[in-house]
This record gives C-alpha cells, sequence and structure tokens, in this order.
C-alpha cells in the first residue's frame, strides 16, 4: 500500500462512498481525504505520489460511483471552503459552499446570482461543469477562481483558463479548486428573495424534487439549458427526446427515468450504479433508435464496476 502524506486534515481508508452521494450508490474509495484548508491541501498534493489518482468530489449531487469503487483517493472540501462572502457586486465563495446558499446569500446583499438558487450541488461542480438554468450559466458571472494543481500549486484560474462550454470546462484532471469569485448586477435585495421563490416553485412544479436524483440525467443536444421561458423550444430537449422515445419511467432494477420529469433518473430504493448507469444506456440506445440523436450523459460516471462473482470450487 502506498505511503500516504502527512496531514492536518483527515484521511481514511477505504471509505464507502454510498452515503456521501444523492442517489445512494457506489463502492468504496481507497481513500477519503478532507483537508484543513488549502496549503494543507497542497502540501497533501505535492507529497502524494503523481501515480496515485485523485478525484475532487463536492456533495455527490450529480454522480454515479460504480458499484466497485474508486481506486482513488477522493478529496472533499467540508468545513473551511463553505464561507460566502460579499463586497460591491462581487461574491467570494468557498468550493463546498451550496449553490443555493450561494444565491441567497448574494441576494442579501443585493447582488443576482438567483440562477443559482435552484441548481444542485456546490460551487465547486457548479464552476467545472458551467452549471446553469433559465438562461444563465456560470459562466456569464465567473471572475476567477483559486485552484490546487496535482504538483500541489496553487494558482488562479481566468474564464479563459477554463474554457467555459455548455456543460463543461478544460479544469485538468486532479486540479482541486478551492473558491472562486463571481460578479452579478445589482437588485433589489427583496425582490431577488421573490423572484427565487417564484423559480423554486417553477422548480418543484416540474421535477421530482423529494425523491432521489442527481438533476439532469443527460445534457441538451440543444446546447442550452431551459429558459424558462413561454417561447422556449423543446424539440432538442432531452427530456422531450426521451419521452417520444417512449422511455419516461421506464425501469431497470430500483432505478426510473421519473415519470414527473423525463430527463431525471430516480433511485426508488434498493437501485445499484449497474441498474441507475443500464436504465441510462438503455434510454440512450432507444433515443438513438428513434430519433438518430446521441444523447450525452450529464450525470459523470466514475470507478470500477463490481467484480463478477466466480462460481465456487467445484460447481458447474
Amino acid at each position: 500500500m502506498t505511503d500516504m502524506p502527512q496531514t492536518r486534515g483527515k484521511l481514511k481508508a477505504n471509505v464507502a462512498l454510498d452515503g456521501l452521494t444523492w442517489l445512494r450508490v457506489g463502492g468504496a474509495a481507497d481513500w477519503l481525504f478532507q483537508p484543513a484548508d488549502t496549503q494543507d491541501l497542497a502540501d497533501f498534493l505535492r507529497d502524494l505520489p503523481q501515480d496515485v489518482a485523485v478525484f475532487p468530489m463536492g456533495v455527490g449531487s450529480n454522480l454515479i460511483v460504480r458499484d466497485g469503487g474508486l481506486r482513488a483517493v477522493v478529496i472533499r472540501m467540508g468545513r473551511g471552503f463553505n464561507t460566502i462572502e460579499a463586497q460591491g457586486n462581487r461574491v467570494r465563495a468557498g468550493v463546498a459552499a451550496l449553490d443555493a446558499h450561494v444565491a441567497r446569500k448574494a441576494a442579501e446583499a443585493g447582488i443576482d446570482l438567483t440562477f443559482l438558487r435552484t441548481i444542485p450541488g456546490a460551487i465547486g461542480g457548479a464552476v467545472r461543469m458551467n452549471a446553469g438554468c433559465y438562461g444563465t450559466y456560470v459562466a456569464d458571472v465567473f471572475v476567477e477562481a483559486t485552484a490546487v494543481t496535482r504538483q500541489g500549486e496553487i494558482v488562479t484560474l481566468s474564464a479563459q483558463d477554463l474554457n467555459f462550454r455548455y456543460r463543461q470546462t478544460d479544469l485538468p484532471d486532479g486540479w482541486v479548486i478551492t473558491e472562486a469569485v463571481f460578479e452579478g448586477p445589482s437588485g433589489d435585495a427583496n425582490a431577488l428573495s421573490d423572484h427565487m421563490e417564484t423559480q423554486l416553485a417553477k422548480r418543484n412544479a416540474t421535477q421530482p424534487t423529494k425523491d432521489r436524483t442527481a438533476g439532469s440525467t443527460f445534457r441538451n443536444p440543444a446546447g442550452f439549458s431551459s429558459t424558462g421561458q413561454a417561447d422556449d423550444e423543446h424539440d432538442l430537449k432531452a427530456w422531450k427526446l426521451i419521452q417520444d422515445a417512449g422511455m419516461r419511467g421506464a425501469q431497470v432494477g430500483g432505478a426510473q427515468m421519473s415519470e414527473m420529469h423525463a430527463n431525471f433518473m430516480i433511485n426508488t430504493g434498493g437501485a445499484t450504479a449497474a441498474d441507475l448507469e443500464n436504465l441510462g444506456e438503455d434510454v440512450r440506445k432507444r433515443v438513438f433508435q428513434n430519433s438518430g440523436i446521441q444523447l450525452e450523459w450529464e450525470i459523470m460516471r466514475v470507478g470500477e464496476p463490481a467484480a463478477e462473482k466466480r462460481p465456487a470450487s467445484g460447481t458447474e
């Protein structure tokens, strides 16, 4: 076993990850590291052998960890990385700050980051995936981010460095974002609060928010999120393609495509990661057969499948 670096944070071996993801599935990580602060993270990555894989993990809102677990050091940012500070029209948020909390804190300071209110997860994932909804994306309000490279160097990243695109960026593997700065337009605090309540009501009326989901399962082939406006076009929306292919409500084991919103995958209870991924692949196949369009996963899938059980010695 690899000798692990000394740390002021928490480092544990063979940690089950199913309880750390919103879908409640997945095997164990070789290691789980929770750094004490940015310098602790930088020192750890500098001293960790370069052939050891690392996987930064937020709150697990957009993630399937396969049943065989993850052969890596999972880095989970917790306390110390969830601060939110507003000054002028800018908000500085730690990577572990929930998107919804950032939206609320910003609104209290008269800064419009209301689009973040209905996005599940934390700021790290929002930046890495250029999260967005109702026509606004992280790229539209992004100023800069601080990250630690796999070699342990603390760097500042610009929008040009990240090269924001629909649901993706160029953040290198093994780099860990620690905080981000956003700049939003000014607004009346009460009006911003009211707007977020309207957004929440709309989301709760159209999405299975009380079920175990990971948010949108597939990216919209149209290349943009729903605007929420009356003139929004649906022809190249993932949910419409899934519905047209007859896969709304489809099931594999304990996994199901939601009846309420066809692009949401649900763990109805007892689903394995394999159930969820196999259902997703079935959906992709049926959509392609029906429309000729290849859906791309939005949910990140990581790790290894469960090892196949071999027959006991002496059995057929």
